[in-house]
């Protein structure tokens, strides 16, 4: 008789620990997680026009966006319809518009989401060129840009079909083009 009594108690006690396990493990799964950080917005800017300027006191590179806001978790920050001018000394600038983008919290990448052109203007001695791909990722301070995405370039009469470019857009500039180029050239009588 005592032994069925402390077998009943046993499996008594035995149903309460696995019922407080189950328990405990669902309002842990309810929970939100701790130590996660919550991706929140700390301030936003309409308007954006920021010009950084070189060491010798002409325009470096200048950042226009309809909106930036600004995540304080990562210290990342989120652009509508920017548009970045890189200058290049005596040349005429390079001009690169997006829908959006996204800039790291230490500056070093900027991601141009959706469409993005790519414009220089003639100069004398320069051709003009104008290139149209997606989703570019800039190293903004050291002029470069690359994307694996369909390109399409233009300069006067001439131009090159190729998936995904490498550019350097400074003295002296480099395109590389990644795979499937295709081109036409025009000679001028």
């Amino acid at each position: 008789m005592i032994e069925q009594k402390n077998l009943v108690i046993g499996a008594f006690l035995l149903l309460l620990v696995a019922g407080t396990f189950w328990l405990a493990r669902q309002s842990a799964q309810d929970a939100p997680p701790r130590n996660v950080r919550e991706h929140r917005v700390d301030y936003y800017l309409e308007g954006v026009d920021s010009t950084l300027m070189e060491l010798s006191g002409r325009p470096g590179k200048r950042l226009v966006a309809e909106r930036m806001t600004h995540y304080m978790d990562d210290d990342s920050t989120e652009l509508k319809l920017p548009r970045l001018t890189l200058y290049d000394l005596d040349r005429p600038p390079w001009r690169v518009n997006s829908e959006t983008g996204w800039l790291s919290g230490d500056g070093e990448v900027l991601l141009l989401q959706g469409a993005v052109k790519i414009d220089r203007s003639a100069a004398p001695g320069v051709r003009p060129m104008h290139i149209r791909t997606r989703d570019l990722r800039v190293q903004p301070r050291d002029n470069y840009v690359e994307t694996d995405a369909d390109v399409h370039a233009r300069s006067n009469q001439d131009r090159i079909d190729a998936k995904g470019m490498q550019i350097w857009l400074q003295q002296p500039i480099r395109i590389k083009l990644l795979a499937n180029v295709r081109g036409r050239y025009e000679v001028n009588p």
